[in-house]
């Protein structure tokens, strides 16, 4: 009995290994975490406990996976056919199929862990995962390309306050920034692929606008939610919320001037403020009333 060839026995193992990587790739791991560790934070600061936290972190990451997931399997052809790198599905490391079915999985997992936030909190949030997937589907070449954004932003605080016991509102400032600065992610997040998406059919608000239309407006809901931020709630904005507030509109001006020298200055100056933004957000926290 011969012994196995190390490289038959090494590839029978990668291939899955490869692919399931690919698979994780294309569920856009980056957003997925940022906004499932948001959810824990605006969790802890709204005073969560720990099995209440974990349940809201795991409906916001199964939501934020079936989105990932529905993204990259509807656009594969798209993004294919614009050239784009690291798109799993587009260049063939794992197959349409597969990823279409991880999107409906995270979904059907997303309901019941939603629900077990609370009846209330669960259904906003599976709200929000429905208009992001009406987003991928259709909502994306639209004018009304923002609206997923704004709801998803805005629910999210609003879900974690809704999930105390009780399920308090959440304040209306904190509803207001986070409604913002989704917006402003829209914009920044369109903004370097308005070229490419043009050639490939997608009209939703950005490209409507332009490159340069985008770039000028992608501060103004930055700032404003800065100063919702900063202004919004009862008393004194605090040193945190007077630094974001002194700081915001001269980086955002500053990114509209170097725009000129860097085609990215823009998305780079509104980053620095959205982190300025949110930090402020986990600084005065979700705010139930």
């Amino acid at each position: 009995m011969g012994t196995p060839d190390p490289s038959r026995v090494y590839a029978a193992t990668a291939w899955p290994l490869r692919r399931t990587a690919a698979l994780a790739r294309s569920c856009h791991p980056g957003p997925v975490v940022a906004v499932s560790a948001l959810a824990g934070a605006l969790g802890v600061g709204v005073g969560l406990d720990g099995v209440r936290c974990a349940l809201l972190v795991a409906a916001v990451l199964s939501g934020q996976l079936s989105i990932g997931w529905c993204n990259d399997a509807f656009d594969a052809r798209r993004d294919a056919s614009a050239g784009r790198r690291g798109k799993p599905v587009a260049d063939g490391s794992v197959s349409r199929p597969a990823v279409w079915t991880a999107a409906f999985a995270a979904a059907l997992l997303c309901v019941p862990l939603s629900l077990a936030c609370g009846l209330l909190a669960g259904t906003v949030h599976l709200a929000a995962v429905a208009a992001a997937w009406a987003y991928n589907l259709r909502l994306k070449a639209t004018a009304l390309s923002w609206l997923p954004y704004v709801i998803g932003f805005a629910t999210l605080p609003a879900v974690a306050a809704l999930t105390l016991p009780g399920s308090p509102g959440p304040a209306w400032w904190v509803v207001t920034a986070g409604a913002l600065l989704g917006l402003a992610a829209h914009l920044g997040d369109v903004l370097p692929d308005i070229e490419d998406d043009l050639r490939n059919g997608v009209n939703g608000l950005p490209h409507r606008l332009g490159v340069t239309g985008t770039a000028l407006l992608l501060p103004v809901p930055l700032v404003a939610a800065s100063a919702v931020l900063a202004l919004g709630p009862a008393g004194p904005p605090g040193w945190w919320g007077a630094v974001t507030l002194a700081v915001a509109a001269p980086t955002a001006l500053a990114g509209l001037v170097l725009g000129r020298y860097w085609r990215k200055a823009a998305l780079a100056a509104a980053v620095v403020v959205a982190a300025a933004d949110v930090a402020l957000l986990l600084v005065r926290g979700a705010a139930p009333l």
